[in-house]
């Protein structure tokens, strides 16, 4: 489904609505799309479902496999949402490791010769590090695959890797290559390929999040979230307690720094870590959203911390988004519709769009074009300035 990118108009609420110059036309719409872009991600799978699992069935059938999912910023927390969903779907270690952790230390992130799938998340597959932690993987194990998910068709990683036997491109559809300076349906897109693909999701499960994330982008929790940015905070937290939602956590507060060129200072945590020393952010003028996790056990966790926050701090700044309202009062719980019992990644998928949504508004309220924050160039769409230095071979250090 085409998206527009001229004249974009994004409610904000139920009585007003916001127009968006040139600054923001990518973002909002890369945004909006979102629902639409995973129903062809679900088709794109589907079509390639016997070429992937002639690539996939051999290697999940090796006992010792690790996996390894990695990227760079919010392609690595891509890693972390999928990562547990992944090893339960696969019954194999999956660990999530940033491309930039493998280049600055290769052999601590393969300190293990095993044989290795290492999948690669990349929106547009050109930063410097996302070929290098591909070819110092090959460098530092025996035996390594590669599962390239990326946006870009012509970037260095997907044509390093697609006449390569031992690697499977994955591309996603030509309009999740987002063109805003934040990555948003790229982001999704790329996870929910990687649910798919493992069987972490199938396409029938792709219609509840996609409704969810509709109801969001469409103007369901434009008045609370509203509500939140009329108390103009100064810092705003996001915290999430399973590995799927302290991984979309991190991703929340980074498209708050990222689209309001650092202004808002924006941090993450999980709901237990953050009593550990990073409380000490909070001040009357601080939000906190808290992402609920639908596994009973964790979601105990994130009550509690629901319940503490909005003890101490003033009334509307504890913010509970959830796919079920048990244990948590009306006011300030924003509701994922048809979520319950879903898995926290398939819960993440959704909720993102929340966050997006936040940044989005923020960066405007502040005058920043949220498509090109960093107008001096300062932070880059695509990484620049690194340098890539020859790998040693490794020694055996005598104590």
């Amino acid at each position: 489904m085409p998206c527009p990118r001229q004249g974009v108009r994004v409610t904000t609420s139920a009585h007003d609505a916001m127009p968006y110059g040139d600054g923001a036309d990518h973002t909002v719409a890369e945004i909006t799309q979102q629902p639409a872009v995973w129903r062809e991600v679900g088709a794109i799978v589907t079509d390639g479902r016997d070429r992937l699992d002639t690539f996939l069935e051999p290697l999940l059938a090796e006992k010792d496999l690790r996996i390894v999912l990695t990227g760079a910023g919010t392609s690595a927390f891509a890693g972390e949402v999928v990562r547990a969903a992944t090893a339960r779907a696969t019954g194999r270690r999956v660990d999530a490791v940033s491309t930039t952790d493998i280049v600055a230390d290769p052999y601590a992130s393969f300190p293990d010769d095993v044989p290795t799938l290492l999948v690669s998340f990349a929106r547009s597959g050109d930063s410097p590090e996302s070929v290098a932690a591909t070819r110092l993987a090959e460098q530092v194990l025996t035996r390594v695959s590669h599962l390239v998910i990326t946006c870009n068709s012509a970037g260095r990683l997907a044509r390093t890797h697609g006449e390569n036997a031992a690697s499977h491109v994955l591309l996603m559809p030509a309009v999740a290559n987002d063109q805003g300076f934040a990555m948003t349906s790229s982001f999704t897109s790329m996870l929910l390929a990687s649910l798919l693909a493992f069987g972490a999701l199938d396409t029938d499960g792709i219609e509840a999040p996609a409704a969810a994330a509709e109801h969001i982008t469409t103007g369901g929790l434009d008045q609370a979230i509203d509500t939140l940015l009329a108390r103009r905070p100064e810092r705003l937290v996001y915290l999430g307690s399973s590995s799927a939602l302290k991984g979309l956590a991190q991703e929340s507060a980074l498209k708050l720094l990222e689209l309001t060129g650092g202004a808002l200072v924006a941090s993450s945590e999980s709901s237990l870590g953050f009593r550990h020393g990073p409380k000490s952010v909070l001040n009357d003028r601080t939000a906190v959203v808290v992402y609920v996790s639908n596994d009973p056990y964790t979601r105990r966790y994130d009550l509690d911390i629901v319940t503490e926050l909005r003890a101490g701090l003033p009334s509307g700044s504890v913010v509970a988004v959830t796919a079920s309202p048990d244990g948590l009062p009306g006011d300030d719980t924003w509701l994922l519709p048809g979520l319950a019992g879903a898995d926290d990644a398939a819960l993440a998928l959704s909720a993102v769009a929340i966050a997006q949504l936040i940044a989005l508004r923020s960066s405007m309220a502040r005058g920043i074009r949220p498509d090109n924050p960093f107008p001096s160039g300062e932070v880059n769409r695509v990484v620049q300035g690194v340098t890539l230095h020859p790998l040693p071979e490794r020694r055996n250090h005598v104590a």
